[in-house]
């Protein structure tokens, strides 16, 4: 009888050291975690590209301070060099949270912003992948499940944007569903939290003036709300004249994303009464006529126009017309940057235009190898003189899954201009 309790002793302890191994183990896998890979390499020269495509990749790139290309994933945000590179390559740094997921990440100069599903901001240091610093934000909300390249993620990160005060400092916004805030860019301290209308407010982007731009939908008609960036006081709550009851309002000539933008273009729902608004000022927006066309886009004081038979340069305040080009016609504008107007032609030309006076700073087709041209654009950006597009097959609709959606397996082509 002693042997046979001594056994049962014996097993009962295996069975609690057992049980207390596996919540060890549970604990460990399910606990948070992150994991910083920092670059082991040095950090790479700036390049001087040719005029051309560079490559094709599997996801959406962010080219960084014009020497890194910064990718998303499902909970990783990662980078590789060179920019120039013809393919993804392995990661010259990588960082990884976990369970939270990215929603959305953007740079500026060498500091690349990631915000996660738990309303985490993390400020990674480009040059190593080091983390520069973590903030308490307010958390996103729902948002839209990215397709496979994350261009969403990296080209228009939801709630998230950068304004310059006044006195030079960047200011990094973050708004989610009842809550936005405002944080030194520098180190993340936070410098302002306002509570606002849950549900029942549209985040637009940041100005050019240092203003965080909404639209109120919360009671009465749609109203556009103008927030300093660097105290979170609301200056201006502003409604354009003879507007309709319901607004959508569109960020242009932005600097980066919807961030920095010197214009707004206010519309009713379906589109009518399209009118373009300049927010280089604090204050009211001031009407830029040269702006109502919903084809059109700005840079500096200049609006670029495709939506007639020759492409025009128009100024935004008057609506005067500045130079034509009948000759690249008909284009789309794929993508604008400060000092560029990238447009893309039938024959899936990429020529990209000065747009103060219109001449030709590059023009080339946009194809590499034998892939073709046989696709239609998604999702593009511009940043550096670089443009980045996703290729959609021809007869994809947006129910399309991935595999129907883009056109191989490395959908997104990279060219400088």
């Amino acid at each position: 009888m002693a042997e046979a309790g001594r056994r049962r002793a014996v097993v009962a302890l295996a069975a609690v050291l057992a049980v207390a191994a596996s919540v060890a183990v549970v604990a460990r896998v399910l606990a948070p975690a992150e994991v910083e890979t920092v670059a082991r390499e040095p950090y790479p020269a700036l390049p001087a590209p040719t005029a051309g495509v560079i490559g094709r990749l599997p996801v959406a790139p962010l080219v960084v301070d014009g020497r890194l290309r910064v990718y998303a994933g499902a909970r990783q945000v990662y980078a590789d060099q060179p920019v120039t590179g013809r393919h993804r390559v392995t990661p010259f740094w990588s960082y990884r949270r976990w369970p939270a997921t990215l929603v959305g990440v953007l740079a500026v100069g060498t500091t690349v912003v990631s915000r996660w599903s738990d309303g985490k901001l993390v400020a990674l240091d480009a040059r190593t992948g080091r983390v520069a610093w973590r903030a308490d934000g307010p958390e996103p909300g729902s948002t839209a499940e990215p397709r496979r390249t994350f261009a969403a993620t990296v080209w228009d990160p939801a709630g998230l944007h950068v304004a310059r005060a006044a006195d030079g400092r960047d200011v990094l916004l973050a708004a989610g569903p009842g809550a936005v805030g405002g944080y030194a860019l520098g180190d993340g301290r936070r410098l302002w939290h306002a509570e606002v209308g849950r549900g029942c407010r549209v985040d637009v982007g940041s100005t050019a003036s240092g203003e965080m731009v909404g639209v109120d939908t919360c009671a009465g008609p749609d109203a556009v709300e103008l927030r300093d960036a660097t105290t979170g006081v609301l200056r201006t709550r502003w409604r354009p004249p003879d507007a309709p009851d319901r607004l959508v309002v569109t960020p242009v000539g932005c600097r980066a994303g919807h961030s920095g933008c010197r214009g707004l273009r206010t519309a009713g729902p379906g589109g009518e009464d399209s009118r373009g608004w300049l927010v280089t000022d604090p204050g009211e927006p001031t009407a830029a006529p040269g702006l109502d066309g919903p084809d059109s886009v700005l840079d500096g004081e200049r609006v670029v126009d495709t939506s007639g038979p020759v492409v025009t340069g128009r100024s935004a305040r008057t609506g005067e017309e500045l130079w034509r080009r009948a000759d690249v016609h008909p284009a789309r504008v794929l993508a604008v940057e400060p000092g560029r107007v990238h447009l893309l032609t039938d024959r899936r030309e990429l020529v990209t235009l000065d747009p103060l006076t219109g001449a030709t700073r590059s023009e080339f087709v946009l194809d590499v190898g034998r892939d073709g041209i046989g696709w239609q654009p998604g999702r593009a950006y511009a940043v550096s003189g670089y443009v980045a597009v996703e290729r959609v097959r021809e007869d994809a609709v947006p129910e399309d899954d991935d595999q129907g959606w883009f056109l191989m397996a490395e959908p997104v082509l990279l060219a400088a201009t």
